[in-house]
């Protein structure tokens, strides 16, 4: 049973130690690093930001249907018959050579062949839509909107991948902190079963005190372990979130400023940034821009057309032909049809209608939460600073005291855990303020 604990102990400050003698050897990174570094190598931002360029692509190809349509045909025929045309004898008429004389006109039957047979064809054709112009222009606008969505979309991204990421780097920091805690308890448990060990040495106690303070001890032991596996874990979630190289790496703590909170009613009032209740909107709009095109699908199809064409191998018709023209189509079927069109899309205009006023809801309640986690890490950071203060005094007399020879050895360890657990206290309220902040910065696009 010693030896088990003892090989837990060796383990457990093994891992504690181990980081501190790396902390030369290994990189270290503060939050704003480790912020760039997953903003940068993030797959699905890339993913987002080829989405844009591909809708931006779009609009470029869209615009182009504004403009005239140049169509540019050609062809070549060999015909092996051609057609005849015969005109009969006398078809004409007669003509008098002499009262007894008259020769018919033609003579007799003639054949006479139309065309050759090389027949070629060659043309351009430009067609200029007119009355589709405001249709193209909804589907520009509608196209805009796509790409305004998506960048909200990677932008609420963003947010969330920093959000992760402090989450992540707060989390390890405080299992370092609590980590220390566990060593000076550790260090006091031991303690104890030093002097215990001395008693039973003297025949002042009995062994069932000895196995107490074993199971103390095992029980920190229990807690380092789980502590340093709990900070390995956020640091192997942080290397596949940020995308770094290193393996292992050290954490760069900054010095806690407390950020000032303005009122609530000032978060309140800039939900409109939010991004979720942002895209909201531009669903909202983009689904009227799908009524306005609906509406516009009936319109007719009109329109001016301009060409030249060139031909050779047909004698009737000419060889360059130059024409303008218009052009009407309309589709009848689309009256009937885009009346259910337009249903369709006033009912995606209240999904998002309904779609925003649940997001400006939930995001109000978010707000008001985050606030509150706010108001309360303040609360928590002044008393436990208080705590620290106060342990921090109590230590300095136990370090008297035992400078006099006036307390064990056990005191003055047992005070030092109260002050490592004091100061995690103060470091986690600290850092819990600092998230509670930041997540109330992200509810309105900050």
């Amino acid at each position: 049973m010693k030896s088990f604990i003892k090989n837990i102990t060796l383990m457990a400050i093994a891992l504690s130690l181990g980081e501190q003698y790396a902390t030369a050897q290994t990189p270290t990174y503060s939050l704003q690093q480790l912020k760039e570094t997953a903003l940068k190598s993030n797959h699905i931002l890339s993913v987002k930001q080829w989405q844009i360029a591909e809708r931006e692509a779009k609009i470029k190809e869209d615009e182009t249907k504004r403009y005239p349509t140049a169509t540019v045909n050609g062809n070549y025929q060999y015909n092996f018959n051609l057609a005849n045309i015969t005109i009969p004898a006398g078809s004409i008429g007669v003509l008098p050579i002499s009262s007894t004389v008259q020769v018919p006109l033609p003579n007799e039957d003639k054949s006479i062949q139309i065309g050759n047979k090389n027949l070629y064809n060659l043309g351009v054709t430009a067609y200029q839509p007119i009355s589709q112009q405001i249709k193209i222009k909804t589907g520009l606008e509608v196209n805009r909107m796509d790409v305004a969505i998506t960048e909200k979309e990677k932008q609420k991204i963003a947010l969330q991948i920093s959000q992760g990421v402090e989450q992540l780097y707060y989390g390890t920091l405080i299992a370092q902190k609590q980590l220390e805690e566990a060593e000076a308890k550790l260090a006091v448990a031991k303690a104890k079963l030093g002097d215990v060990e001395t008693a039973i040495a003297a025949g002042k106690t009995i062994d069932v005190n000895q196995a107490g303070l074993l199971a103390n001890i095992a029980d920190e032991e229990q807690n380092m372990l789980k502590l340093s596996i709990q900070a390995q874990n956020y640091k192997s979630d942080l290397i596949k979130l940020t995308g770094i190289s290193d393996e292992d790496f050290n954490l760069q703590e900054s010095p806690f400023v407390m950020e000032q909170v303005t009122g609530i009613e000032n978060f309140k009032n800039a939900t409109s940034s939010n991004p979720d209740i942002q895209i909201a909107s531009l669903t909202k709009e983009k689904a009227n821009l799908g009524i306005k095109a609906a509406q516009q699908s009936t319109l007719p199809d009109f329109g001016f057309v301009t060409g030249y064409t060139y031909q050779s191998g047909n004698p009737i018709l000419p060889n360059h032909n130059p024409f303008v023209g218009l052009n009407l189509k309309w589709n009848v079927q689309d009256l009937f049809s885009n009346k259910h069109l337009l249903k369709q899309r006033e009912a995606q205009v209240k999904q998002a209608e309904e779609n925003i006023l649940n997001l400006q809801q939930q995001v109000t309640s978010d707000i008001e939460k985050a606030y509150r986690k706010v108001n309360q890490s303040k609360s928590l950071i002044a008393v436990a600073q208080r705590v620290l203060d106060y342990r921090t005094k109590e230590l300095k007399v136990q370090e008297d005291k035992q400078a006099a020879g006036l307390n064990l050895k056990t005191d003055i360890l047992t005070t030092k855990a109260q002050v490592a657990k004091a100061n995690a206290d103060v470091y986690a309220a600290q850092l819990a303020y600092t998230l509670a902040v930041s997540e109330l910065k992200s509810l309105i696009g900050n």
